[in-house]
């Protein structure tokens, strides 16, 4: 049909207005960059793994503590050296209070104990910390990821609290069994040392500190290379700082080269006393098997005064696994009087696909389903079997009893049975019209096949203990 002029010029203005209309954006559905989502075996297997840790946490008297997941922006700033104060998240304004989102569990609990008067404190946090930095999954660098902190704050006998530090990350690593590990351990002020043995002014000492820094992922030769054409480092003191970063070794036997070199006879003699002083409190608790004293080690954090500890994974390119070390200033700069404290994080996520992987390997099976128990009913025309099914479990949450409901109300028994085992359920208490009449239950094991009546008022004695075993 032949269309008027004034129809085809409607039609053109039409066509040109849906042309003009901006198109409307697809919506990408993905996990932020830097984030993962955790599936209910994996939030399983990772509650496992936190629990073990948090387990020997308490077995050496730490109380567990919280804080807010973010904290105003100047407490943050200025503790994280050159690299660490760019990747903090801040947050927009809201209300006056200009606020970032915690980098580390370790600020938050210096602030935490200004701002409540503790003198001394044992405590353990598990929380999420946030970083704005470039993720690598493969290496295990995330944007979001939880941290296993442990602290003590107060004072003690030198190395005393340090000792057991890392004794206590030699027992997480040794019970998590992931492989063999190196505890690596130096002194701060070792680091101070051996930048100015090399000549190095202490305006740079921050940024060399960074660099020296990425030795566990680079070669020296690249760490230099950085130093001498980023940081202003000259090739003399580059190479007098080479002779000691790259010392490493068992750890009396460094204490024992670095006193017939007299390396630190001028500077850093008193660290290096406390470094063996702690490797003797140490074999005293057994705990030196796995440690390593290694000069390389600088951990970026500006707050550090004492002993640093890092721990890897041989074999494994995932980064250090725990870190931490001594920062007796960092209480300071938040009240008059400073605390001394000493610490350590693991990463529990840069090592928990070490763990799924361990977990799928070893042929165990967990239950994402946690419950015990579902009521299954025989329909009844006679009885309202629905109002009979929640009496029991009523009587079952009242007690503690983990049991899941199929809510469909009028299936038959089979597929009742059949949503129970698709649930990884274990057991089933049967109810029909005679099991009402009489008060007795028929209680099926459903892996075994298993049958038995139990009377009503024996219900829970009976499961509470099958749970148990």
């Amino acid at each position: 049909m032949d269309l008027k002029p004034e129809q085809i010029e409607e039609q053109r203005i039409e066509e040109q207005q849906k042309e003009q209309q901006p198109q409307e954006k697809q919506l990408i559905i993905k996990n932020p960059k830097g984030t993962r989502d955790f599936l209910p075996q994996q939030v399983l297997i990772r509650k496992q793994a936190i629990k073990i840790i948090t387990d020997i946490f308490e077995q050496h008297g730490a109380v567990e503590i919280d804080t807010p997941v973010f904290e105003l922006r100047e407490i943050l700033m200025g503790k994280y050296g050159e690299v660490g104060g760019k990747l903090i998240y801040d947050l927009q304004d809201q209300g006056g209070e200009i606020l970032s989102l915690r980098y580390d569990l370790t600020v938050p609990f210096a602030r935490y104990i200004a701002t409540h008067g503790y003198k001394r404190l044992k405590r353990y946090h598990v929380g999420k910390v946030y970083r704005r930095e470039n993720p690598s999954i493969s290496y295990g660098r995330f944007r979001e990821f939880f941290q296993c902190d442990f602290d003590f704050a107060g004072e003690n006998d030198p190395m005393v609290a340090d000792a057991e530090l890392i004794r206590m990350v030699d027992q997480i690593f040794t019970k998590l069994d992931l492989g063999p590990f190196h505890i690596k351990v130096s002194h701060r002020k070792l680091l101070d040392a051996m930048i100015n043995i090399a000549g190095i002014p202490k305006t740079q000492f921050k940024t060399v500190c960074s660099s020296i820094d990425k030795l566990n992922r680079q070669s020296w030769k690249e760490v230099k290379q950085e130093l001498i054409e980023q940081k202003g480092v000259t090739e003399e003191q580059a190479e007098k700082l080479s002779q000691l970063v790259q010392l490493k070794g068992e750890p009396y036997q460094m204490i024992q080269q670095l006193k017939e070199q007299k390396l630190f006879e001028q500077q850093g003699q008193e660290a290096l006393d406390e470094m063996e002083l702690l490797f003797n409190l140490l074999k005293q608790m057994n705990g030196l098997k796995n440690v390593i004293f290694d000069l390389s080690l600088a951990r970026g954090a500006d707050y550090y005064t004492g002993l640093i500890q890092e721990t890897e994974l041989l074999g494994r390119q995932v980064g250090p696994i725990s870190g931490g070390g001594r920062y007796d200033n960092l209480v300071g700069t938040f009240q008059k009087n400073s605390i001394p404290c000493v610490g350590a994080a693991i990463g529990i996520d840069r090592i928990f696909p070490i763990i799924e992987e361990k977990f799928k390997n070893s042929g165990k099976v967990f239950r994402e389903n946690q419950s015990d128990f579902i009521v299954a009913t025989i329909p009844s025309h006679n009885i309202d079997m629905t109002a009979e099914k929640f009496k029991i479990y009523d009587l079952l949450w009242s007690n503690g009893i983990k049991a899941d409901v199929c809510y469909r109300l009028h299936w038959n028994l089979g597929k009742q049975l059949s949503y129970a085992n698709e649930q990884q359920i274990p057991y089933a208490i049967i109810i029909g019209e005679d099991e009402v009449k009489q008060e007795i239950v028929q209680l099926k094991d459903l892996i075994s096949k298993k049958e038995e009546i139990v009377n009503l008022k024996d219900l829970i004695k009976v499961i509470k203990q099958k749970v148990e075993n």
